[in-house]
C-alpha cells in the first residue's frame, strides 16, 4: 500500500450512499493541487460508503523536510467549537443543561457590561453566535485547569458586539463561556471530559488538547508567507493561551476529524454501538437556527448549534444540505464538510500558503463527484460592478481587539489590545458587489479564493456595523 494513503472503517451503523473513492488518482490530484497554490503539507481524509481514506501530501516542516503521513496531526482552530458545542448538546440530552437556559442561573460568574444583557443571553444562543458576545477577546489565563474560570472572569469588561438576540456575530468568547459550563456540570476541566466524553468512546487516539499531547505525534509546524510563493515555518507553532481550548485549540488528525463527524452522520453512535450524544440532540445541531448575512466567509447560509450550515446546488436535481466548519491558526487552516443525505464528510488540513484555494479547487471536485453537490463559484464583485453611495459606510468600527477603518474605496482591519501581535494590519480595496456587500481585493488565504467579503448592515437598534468574518463590529464614528 502507498504509504501516503490509508483505508479503514466499514461500519453497519452508518447508512452510507457515498460513491466509490479511488485512492490513488486522488493522491495524484491532491498532490498536483497542493503543490500548484504553495502549501507546505496537507492531510485529506474522506468518510464515503462507511470507509475513510486518509491521504497525506508534502512536508511538515519546510525547513527540516519531514514528510506529512496520513497520522500526522494539526492545528484544527475553530473547528474546536464543533467539539465544544458537542459536548453542551450530550449534556442537553442527559437533561442536564436546558438550551434556553439563561447562562447566568448556570454559571453566576459570567457577566458582560450590560447588565441587562447579561440577564438575557442563553445557551442557544452562545451555541448559534447570537448571543451578542465577541470574537477577539484573546487572554492567558494561565496553565492551571482554573484558566476557563479566570477567562469568564476576565471578560466581564469586555464589550458586546451586539444585543443579545437581535443578529449573529461570530463570537470565540462564548465558547470559552460554555466550556466553562461544561467545567461546571461535569466537575472535570473541558480538556479531561473532552477525552472522557468524546475522544475515549470514539476511539480517537490522535486528537489531543495541549501542546505538550502532540509531541507524541508528528507534527505540522506553521508557515507563513506572502500570496503565490512557498511560505517559510512561522516563528512560533502556536500563540494561543490554554484558555483559547473550547474554541481555538484541539490538535488532531484529518482521520480522527471525520471519524467524529461519523458520529453525528449515525445520530450520535459510536462504532461499537455506544451512545455517545443522543439522536435528538445531534438532530438539533444541524437545525437552522439563524440566517447570516455574510455568506462568502465560509460559504455558509445559516447557523445551527455549533455547526455552520450549506444549502448547496445539487448536481442534478433539487439542492443538498450539508454542515460543517473551518479552522484557522497562525498559518494552519483546516476545512470540514459534511453531506448527511449521502454520508460523506471530507476533512483538510494544512499548513500554510494558498490553504483556501486547494481547499476550493479540491472540495468543488470531490464534493461533486462522490455526493452530486455544486459549490459556489468563488465570492468576487461583478465584471460590471454597481455604483454605491459609499458616504454612509464610510468610518471607523470598533470591537474588542479590532478596529476597522472604512474610507470611500478601501478598507483597514488592524488587531488591537490583546490581539495585535497575531497578524499584521490588512488594507485592501473596495470593490461593490450590490448595495451592502464588497469585495476586499488581497485579502489573505483565510478568507476566500481571491476576495474577503465586507458586509454592511444595521441591526434593529440601529447601530450599524460591518461584517468581516462572520464578526459583526460597530461603527463608532464617522
Amino acid at each position: 500500500m502507498n504509504t501516503n494513503w490509508n483505508v479503514t472503517g466499514d461500519w453497519e451503523t452508518l447508512n452510507s450512499t457515498g460513491r466509490s473513492f479511488y485512492p490513488e488518482r486522488w493522491q495524484h490530484r491532491f498532490d498536483e493541487l497542493r503543490a500548484a497554490h504553495h502549501v507546505p503539507g496537507a492531510t485529506l481524509a474522506v468518510l464515503t460508503g462507511g470507509q475513510v481514506y486518509e491521504l497525506a501530501s508534502g512536508v511538515l516542516h519546510r525547513g527540516t523536510g519531514v514528510a506529512a503521513s496520513p497520522d500526522s496531526v494539526f492545528l484544527s482552530g475553530s473547528i474546536a467549537k464543533v467539539y465544544t458545542a458537542t459536548l453542551v448538546m450530550q449534556l442537553v440530552g442527559e437533561g442536564k443543561l436546558d438550551l434556553d437556559a439563561r447562562v447566568v442561573d448556570v454559571l453566576p460568574d459570567f457577566a458582560t457590561p450590560d447588565e441587562a444583557a447579561t440577564r438575557v443571553i442563553t445557551v442557544r444562543q452562545l451555541l448559534s453566535h447570537t448571543g451578542g458576545v465577541t470574537n477577539d477577546f484573546t487572554y492567558d489565563s494561565g496553565r492551571g485547569d482554573d484558566c476557563l474560570a479566570k477567562y469568564v472572569k476576565a471578560a466581564r469588561d469586555v464589550a458586546l458586539d451586539c444585543p443579545p438576540g437581535t443578529a449573529v456575530s461570530y463570537g470565540s468568547l462564548g465558547y470559552v463561556v460554555l466550556g466553562r459550563l461544561v467545567e461546571v456540570l461535569t466537575g472535570k476541566t473541558w480538556d479531561q471530559a473532552l477525552k472522557d466524553m468524546i475522544f475515549t468512546p470514539l476511539g480517537l487516539e490522535r486528537s489531543v488538547t495541549l501542546p505538550e499531547e502532540a509531541l507524541r505525534f508528528q507534527v505540522a509546524m506553521s508557515h507563513l508567507g506572502e500570496p503565490g510563493q512557498d511560505p517559510d515555518p512561522a516563528p512560533v507553532w502556536d500563540m494561543m493561551p490554554r484558555s483559547a481550548g473550547p474554541y481555538g485549540r484541539i490538535i488532531t488528525s484529518s482521520g480522527d476529524l471525520v471519524r467524529f463527524v461519523r458520529m453525528h452522520l449515525a445520530g450520535g453512535l459510536a462504532p461499537d454501538g455506544t451512545r455517545v450524544v443522543t439522536a435528538d440532540a445531534v438532530a438539533a445541531m444541524q437545525r437552522r437556527e439563524v440566517d447570516v448575512p455574510d455568506k462568502w466567509t465560509v460559504s455558509a447560509d445559516g447557523w445551527g448549534l455549533g455547526w455552520t450550515l450549506y444549502d448547496w446546488d445539487g448536481r442534478s436535481g433539487p439542492s443538498v444540505f450539508g454542515y460543517g466548519h473551518d479552522g484557522a491558526a497562525i498559518g494552519q487552516y483546516a476545512y470540514l464538510r459534511v453531506i448527511p443525505e449521502a454520508g460523506v464528510a471530507v476533512a483538510l488540513m494544512t499548513n500554510g500558503g494558498g490553504a483556501r484555494q486547494l481547499y476550493a479547487a479540491l472540495f468543488r471536485e470531490l464534493l461533486d463527484e462522490l455526493a452530486g453537490v455544486r459549490m459556489p463559484e468563488p465570492f468576487g464583485p461583478p465584471a460590471d460592478p454597481p455604483a454605491v453611495d459609499m458616504t454612509p459606510y464610510v468610518g471607523t468600527y470598533k470591537r474588542e481587539g479590532v478596529v476597522i477603518t472604512v474610507t470611500p474605496d478601501r478598507i483597514r482591519y488592524e488587531f488591537v489590545d490583546g490581539m495585535k501581535d497575531l497578524s499584521p494590519p490588512l488594507e485592501a480595496g473596495l470593490t461593490a458587489v450590490t448595495e451592502t456587500v464588497f469585495a476586499a481585493s488581497g485579502a489573505g488565504p483565510s478568507f476566500s479564493e481571491d476576495y474577503m467579503p465586507v458586509v454592511f448592515s444595521t441591526l434593529p437598534s440601529g447601530t450599524q456595523v460591518c461584517y468581516v468574518g462572520m464578526r459583526a463590529t460597530p461603527k463608532i464614528s464617522g
